[in-house]
């Protein structure tokens, strides 16, 4: 099944590695503009480079998506390179304090909710506007497993990934017949750098929690997103799409 994004431009937050970079590259390679933003603005350029020297088009840029002023820059930034915006992918997130609810950090909560919440909203609220002067466009919004289930010691993280799935369908409802679609994706534990710093141990038993016997590939999770953002997925929006080897099945 082909799936091609030429004449298409996308900003893809967050994608300076991990799974940003996985949806990003892979954006290019099916022939779409790529924005690469990432608050590592270092991190950005590679990934750009990386994209450019296999023969795609990409531009880095930085900002921290958790200020409204920023993203609505990215988002004009992203129409006057690539002559419109079509394609955005909301992939920025922390993970926050791991803590117990009754001592968990006000500034980490107000943290996480800002960065994994407040910045999808603020990348709907200035790209559908532009989406819309393009005649239409795609969005997908990273979740989690976590949109679905709880976990425990992660109550910021948790409530905002379900607060996402809301945003999502509300917005996909509102612009359906607009020509926007609104998906999201929920991964379980993916393999990236967002796992590096992981007591001994602990990684072993994440994989465990997983029926397949794995944790997931950032790749798995950008072929979804590039379908999801395709119109090979025409009759679907305000859907939610698990990525996560059985981990909710259980």
């Amino acid at each position: 099944m082909e799936i091609t994004f030429h004449g298409k431009t996308a900003l893809v937050t967050g994608a300076g590695s991990g799974i940003g970079a996985a949806i990003a590259t892979g954006l290019a390679a099916s022939g779409a503009k790529v924005l690469v933003q990432d608050l590592n603005r270092d991190a950005a350029a590679r990934v750009a480079e990386a994209i450019v020297q296999t023969g795609g088009e990409a531009r880095a840029t930085g900002g921290d998506v958790a200020d409204a002023p920023t993203v609505e820059r990215l988002v004009a930034e992203a129409a006057d390179w690539g002559g419109g915006l079509h394609l955005l992918v909301n992939n920025a997130g922390i993970s926050g304090p791991m803590l117990p609810t009754g001592e968990y950090t006000i500034e980490g909560w107000h943290r996480v909710m800002d960065v994994n919440l407040n910045s999808v909203f603020y990348g709907m609220r200035y790209a559908i506007p532009t989406m819309l002067d393009a005649g239409g466009g795609s969005i997908v919004n990273i979740a989690s497993i976590l949109g679905s289930v709880g976990f425990a010691n992660a109550s910021a993280y948790t409530a905002a990934k379900h607060a996402l799935l809301g945003l999502t369908r509300a917005a996909a409802l509102e612009y359906s017949a607009k020509g926007i679609r609104v998906n999201a994706i929920g991964p379980a534990f993916i393999d990236t750098p967002l796992l590096g710093n992981l007591p001994p141990g602990a990684k072993e038993a994440l994989i465990g929690a997983h029926p397949i016997g794995r944790l997931g590939r950032s790749e798995e999770v950008a072929d979804l997103t590039q379908y999801l953002l395709s119109d090979r997925a025409s009759f679907i929006t305000g859907s939610y799409h698990l990525v996560d080897g059985g981990y909710c099945a259980q």
